[in-house]
């Protein structure tokens, strides 16, 4: 299982914020394809000053999917730069020493996953999959819509929590919590 437990160490968020003076988030599903590359834009949209998002997958598909990526143009959010990624490129030495990661697939979640360095706090954040959706372009569409309206709802919700004066134990509780709490209410 993926979530990774958090030692009580007095420890306080301080030590998770960047040489940049920003968390650095990576969002996780199993092909990179669709909800984490929504959520990863998302993030850098919204809060952009405060993190850098970034997302990967443990079979990372050969491109995003384009339904995604015309959602999000549609949005005016950029998708400049946004490409399937392994998640592996995260755990190798040089890659950008992860804060905050979140699985937002099931199967992800259940997954071995690497040794990711550092000790970033983690969550799960379940969103049905849009790319699995069959009918019309319209009804896909819409699934990608109500994948991203999700997933932007909880990034609001964890960019909004005042990292600075928690501590890990509690930020890692009020991640887990704000996928819990929406995905019980259907959101």
């Amino acid at each position: 299982m993926l979530i990774y437990n958090v030692q009580s160490s007095g420890i306080g968020l301080e030590n998770f914020v960047t040489e940049h003076g920003k968390y650095k988030v990576l969002f996780l599903c199993t092909h990179n394809s669709a909800r984490s590359i929504l959520a990863e834009a998302a993030l850098n949209d919204l809060a952009g000053d405060r993190f850098v998002g970034y997302s990967a997958g443990s079979y990372p598909g050969t491109a995003p999917n384009p339904f995604a990526l015309d959602l999000l143009r549609s949005q005016n959010i950029s998708t400049d730069g946004l490409r399937s990624k392994s998640w592996d490129e995260f755990a190798d030495d040089g890659a950008p020493q992860i804060d905050f990661i979140f699985t937002v697939c099931d199967d992800a979640a259940g997954e071995v996953c690497p040794i990711w360095p550092g000790h970033p706090a983690v969550a799960h954040w379940g969103v049905a999959d849009p790319s699995m959706v069959q009918g019309t372009d319209d009804e896909k569409r819409r699934a990608f819509l109500q994948a991203y309206v999700q997933m932007r709802k909880r990034i609001e919700l964890f960019t909004s929590l005042p990292l600075e004066k928690l501590d890990c134990l509690a930020v890692q509780h009020e991640m887990q919590k704000i996928g819990t709490s929406l995905r019980e209410k259907g959101e």
